[in-house]
């Protein structure tokens, strides 16, 4: 086992994956490593198998930022099934009741305002968040409910894309840690009738989009008639999820320092925050953040020699 380890590529990059229907996103990852036949990766923040779209996954060296992935805004587009609620919020809990109801558009529309902003929510039974130690979905699956505390999100947009019969279709653009699930019930009392997520797809995540993600079929394609080299070409650049972040550009002296843990001064340093940093042939060499005192503090940086 340890020689077929060995042989695994060491590659760097950023795949932008359209997940599957049923898929878990460690078996998205696992399965995209399998392709690539990448000795390491990482997703930035899973999605449920019944959600679809995109999810961007971190090979080698990228998933040392794959924190700031996870910590990025999210955009979806949501199908809430009106007048039946479920123990789990979605299409695959059991049933706990069905409500006869007369929703109009207007209804939908006129309470939409108040789920838009800066709001508490409280994050379902059905969860990774844990309690003690263990993931609340554990607890709930075993009958118990724990008492869980709300949460600040932002709902940036909330608009009703469509209503038919019992399906009300929603786009939500949102901070991280938004349940949508959630959020989807919470709609549903308030319109008086219940609701479950009976469909969701992920259109966004940070600055990338479903017209930036390869599906599944197309990985597999490519693999077929090239291996995983042929599949090389799909990966974005390590910091292309951090491309609304100031540049600066180190001499091989200032790389030096850095390189070895210590702060330096770089012209055209922003006042704070954390910047990109790139040696002068434009080579990406990792993130920094500023001091109180106008320098550089490496934050996350790659292996490099300076």
């Amino acid at each position: 086992m340890a020689g077929a380890k060995s042989k695994r590529r060491s590659i760097d990059g950023i795949l932008i994956f359209d997940k599957p229907l049923g898929m878990s996103s460690n078996a998205a990852l696992q399965k995209v490593r399998w392709l690539f036949n990448a000795n390491k990766g990482g997703h930035t923040g899973s999605l449920d198998p019944l959600a679809t779209g995109v999810l961007p996954l971190c090979l080698g060296e990228a998933t040392k930022f794959s924190q700031y992935l996870l910590d990025a805004d999210k955009a979806y587009v949501t199908e809430a099934r009106l007048g039946m609620t479920t123990a789990t919020g979605d299409a695959e809990g059991d049933v706990l009741e069905i409500k006869p109801f007369n929703v109009t558009l207007a209804d939908v529309e006129a309470l939409l305002p108040r789920f838009t902003g800066e709001i508490d929510q409280v994050p379902p039974m059905y969860s990774a968040l844990k309690h003690e130690g263990q993931p609340l979905y554990k607890l709930a699956r075993a009958g118990e409910t724990i008492e869980r505390k709300a949460r600040t999100i932002t709902i940036s947009q909330l608009k009703v894309l469509g209503l038919e019969g019992d399906r009300l279709q929603l786009e939500v653009h949102c901070s991280k840690g938004t349940y949508i699930r959630s959020l989807v019930e919470d709609i549903g009392a308030a319109l008086g009738c219940g609701a479950h997520v009976s469909a969701l797809r992920r259109i966004k995540a940070g600055p990338f989009g479903l017209s930036q993600s390869v599906t599944l079929e197309a990985l597999e394609a490519l693999h077929a008639e090239g291996g995983a080299e042929a599949l090389d070409h799909l990966l974005l650049p390590m910091d292309s999820g951090l491309e609304d972040w100031p540049v600066l550009e180190l001499t091989e002296q200032t790389a030096y320092y850095l390189n070895h843990g210590q702060a330096v001064r770089v012209p055209g340093s922003p006042a704070f925050g954390k910047v990109r940093l790139r040696d002068a042939s434009g080579r990406f060499l990792g993130i920094g953040e500023m001091t109180d005192d106008a320098r550089v503090a490496p934050k996350r940086l790659l292996r490099f020699e300076a």
